[in-house]
């Protein structure tokens, strides 16, 4: 909104320095700084709210001791995060830009999905909060949606997408495309579904989860930047998608609501994301790579998630087989998800994180080296 603002100010008054706004990276850094704003200003105020009405965590029987101490922390802080992106995104953004309105109704969808979820555990006391086939249904629905326009209206996206409306580039690797063909909008469905459920996953420890889908969105905001300059495109053989770039704010939005909620979340946590947060903005890194065309980019940037998650993949199964062949279950890992089978091995919370974090950061740099080593 402020852009269509400034560019209306810059054609009726000329004022001096206007102009900067037309660029795209002096909006993502107002994304950023923007966001990080909203959520200084609104977290004390979502904190203490949720205080007042006592919306607090139950206590996680399933996960280590150490946690007991955590019930009661105010949960369903996700909507400081989704506040803090959502509203950069819209001041900043250019609505008309298919790709962001893309990128807001799947942060809203799922961030909406995420909030029943809360608000059937925490203020309805039902203890598994919104069934897991609902969840499902509408982590499904978004994925459909998103999918069904990219592949059977490319034009409303972007006038050359048809080229590549099912395709995705395969890294290190020159002018090489995978065409996904008729199964396209399952794989958008499977991405999205995936990496919400994911990030889901790894909200376990104070500062993780947060802290690693900042670095992945810093990430996210490079690669949408470059795909959407024709220059830079050009430069590093990857497909020039029109438009694209415009992603790097609601990117940068992300990453500054990220920092700002990281100030609350970090140990020992004030307030917690809850499904609210985690499933939103797991949606929105799987349908980024949807968008940017970097799906199978996905493992090695989002690899704490992937870690994460293949973790209770291997538990359930393996406890599943050998209760059916042993009679008694057994455990690979002393507990899942993957950070509390460190906490077990008696490291410390804060340590785990930055582990994490420092993994993440590499990944980080391995997906952008994709882009060069080709």
């Amino acid at each position: 909104m402020l852009f269509y603002f400034f560019e209306w100010l810059e054609a009726a008054y000329h004022p001096p320095g206007v102009g900067v706004v037309r660029f795209l990276t002096f909006r993502a850094a107002a994304a950023a700084v923007t966001a990080l704003v909203i959520a200084f200003w609104l977290g004390p105020k979502i904190i203490a709210l949720l205080k007042r009405k006592q919306v607090g965590e139950a206590a996680k029987l399933e996960a280590p001791k150490t946690h007991l101490t955590k019930a009661g922390t105010p949960t369903m802080g996700g909507l400081i995060v989704l506040a803090s992106v959502l509203i950069p995104t819209l001041l900043w953004g250019n609505l008309t830009n298919t790709y962001i309105l893309l990128i807001v109704f799947v942060t809203t969808a799922l961030g909406a999905v995420g909030f029943l979820d809360d608000y059937l555990k925490v203020i309805k006391k039902k203890p598994k909060g919104l069934i897991g086939r609902y969840k499902i249904v509408g982590q499904v629905s978004v994925g459909l949606i998103v999918g069904g326009i990219i592949y059977f209206f490319p034009h409303v996206v972007d006038p050359d997408l048809w080229k590549l409306n099912s395709s995705t580039t395969v890294p290190f690797f020159k002018h090489r495309e995978f065409d996904f063909g008729v199964f396209y909008i399952p794989m958008v469905i499977f991405v999205i579904t995936a990496t919400s459920n994911a990030v889901n996953l790894t909200d376990g420890l104070d500062g993780l989860a947060i802290g690693t889908v900042g670095i992945v969105a810093l990430t996210l905001a490079v690669m949408s930047y470059i795909s959407g300059n024709v220059l830079l495109s050009d430069y590093l053989t990857i497909p020039f998608l029109r438009g694209n770039g415009e992603l790097a704010i609601f990117c940068a939005g992300m990453v500054g609501a990220a920092l700002g909620f990281l100030w609350f979340n970090a140990y020992p946590a004030q307030v917690f994301m809850g499904d609210t947060g985690s499933l939103a903005l797991g949606g929105a890194i799987g349908a980024m790579c949807v968008l940017i065309k970097k799906e199978f980019l996905l493992p090695t940037l989002g690899g704490v998630f992937l870690a994460e998650t293949v973790s209770v993949i291997i538990q359930r199964a393996y406890f599943k087989y050998t209760k059916k062949r042993y009679g008694e279950g057994r455990r690979v890992f002393k507990m899942a998800p993957l950070h509390h089978h460190f906490e077990m091995l008696g490291w410390p919370e804060p340590k785990i994180v930055t582990r994490f974090y420092i993994i993440a950061i590499l990944m980080m740099i391995v997906s952008l080296a994709t882009f060069k080593v080709r």
